[in-house]
């Protein structure tokens, strides 16, 4: 007979150590005790005072049952009711709703053929996810809220691949809940361990900056008597930590890879120049970018060469003490922007793979090759221009970052489509910085 697990007992993935699951033994028939597991175990960790340690959300977790099966159990009856009772306090409850892709299976078996005649495999998909949307409200949405005599949040899952983008929407529903309900710090918690959403990743960045060092740089008090490449330092492991990759040889906060990012914020003129009369996609332009470059390799296997000096600091102002000057506001705006979008093409190009150094060299040498690390900085420049110092040096600046990096933002399911339209290119074998 297997071994029961603990509700206290902490699933953490080897390959994500910030992302904490518990598990239940469910509610099922003949469980009597369970209820009270459950509910014992979430007002202790409401009680706990460290955020670590409490409970952010619950994910109640359902199988889509077939025609005529039943959705609720005595057991999750009883919970739901507890916690309209406020028994359970203030904790966020998302209802998932898995094995999604068989239920869209059972809906096209059952398609009537003769209505889909003529149309396109698109639009034929269409009408079945519409008719699954439908059977998913008649027998999972409707039964739960009307027991639960309100709207309870709820998203469909599948692990099948070709379904990542329902992962998405959970974390994206979760992180919302985490937001309204327990607090931002939580929220940004969520963000920081989730794995399958950019936009998560720069919205906290977003909020970590803000807290911690954006505001340092209307005032040199903070970084006094310090280098700009201390103060680069500490901007840079803030903002790495917040992405949260695979990476145990600690590539991102390496000393070569700080120097890349700083060689890079020191260019002027960089990656081909945008056309002005155009609205450029990130996302597209970036894949456009990887598939110059892959398609110029002599193979898959062939190392990327990256035109910007990894091994020493080319830019001397680096080893000046930091002021609040005009230069030094537009170095720091750049660095920012710039390694929360070659972080973002990281995702793109690795996913969730332990990363490499060839992997971090293509996701630099993309965004270095684009027309949108030009755009970036003429955008900064053209900010420059048309602020005094006190207004760079206050709130403006501040908001002119968080422009620009909600503009460059790719969302869950976009990433999804560029990542299936990535020319293949080995990134699984090392190679060294300067190859």
């Amino acid at each position: 007979m297997p071994c029961e697990v603990s509700i206290d007992h902490e699933f953490i993935s080897p390959q994500n150590n910030k992302f904490v699951l518990h598990d239940s033994k469910g509610f099922e028939p003949g469980e009597k005790d369970n209820l009270k597991i459950v509910r014992d175990f979430i007002n202790r960790r409401r009680a706990k005072p460290d955020l670590k340690d409490q409970l952010h959300a619950v994910w109640l977790c359902f199988e889509i049952p077939r025609a005529g099966g039943r959705l609720l159990e005595t057991g999750v009856e009883q919970f739901l009711t507890s916690k309209r009772e406020g028994e359970l306090g203030d904790i966020p409850i998302v209802a998932v709703f898995t094995k999604y892709d068989t239920l869209l299976d059972r809906v096209e078996r059952t398609l009537d053929k003769s209505s889909i005649k003529g149309l396109s495999q698109a639009a034929i998909q269409d009408i079945i996810k519409k008719n699954a949307e439908d059977k998913l409200q008649e027998i999972c949405v409707a039964p739960l809220e009307k027991f639960a005599k309100s709207a309870i949040p709820h998203v469909t899952v599948s692990t099948n691949g070709n379904h990542e983008e329902t992962l998405a929407r959970l974390i994206q529903t979760t992180e919302e809940l985490v937001r309204n309900h327990v607090g931002t710090d939580a929220s940004v918690m969520t963000s920081i361990a989730q794995r399958v959403d950019p936009g998560l990743k720069i919205k906290a960045s977003i909020e970590v900056g803000k807290r911690k060092y954006w505001k340092a740089l209307a005032s040199s008090v903070p970084f006094k008597n310090r280098s700009m490449w201390d103060c680069l330092h500490v901007l840079h492991t803030d903002i790495v930590n917040v992405w949260n990759f695979q990476d145990p040889h600690g590539y991102l906060c390496s000393p070569e890879f700080r120097t890349l990012m700083t060689n890079m914020v020191n260019e002027l003129d960089v990656g081909p120049p945008a056309d002005p009369n155009k609205t450029l996609s990130f996302g597209l332009t970036i894949v456009g970018a990887i598939a110059t470059i892959v398609s110029a390799l002599s193979g898959p296997a062939a190392p990327i060469v990256v035109p910007i000096a990894a091994s020493v600091v080319i830019a001397s102002w680096v080893y000046e003490v930091y002021e609040q000057t005009r230069p030094a506001l537009q170095r720091f705006m750049k660095y920012i922007i710039d390694l929360t979008l070659v972080l973002q093409t990281l995702v793109l190009v690795a996913g969730n793979q332990e990363l490499s150094r060839k992997a971090i060299k293509l996701a630099v040498k993309s965004y270095h090759e684009s027309p949108m690390n030009g755009e970036v900085h003429n955008r900064i420049q053209e900010y420059d221009r048309q602020m005094t110092l006190r207004q760079r040096a206050s709130r403006d600046s501040l908001d002119q970052i968080i422009e620009l990096l909600q503009s460059y933002n790719i969302s869950a399911e976009e990433m999804l489509d560029l990542q299936r339209n990535l020319p293949a290119v080995d990134l699984s074998s090392d190679e060294p910085w300067g190859s």
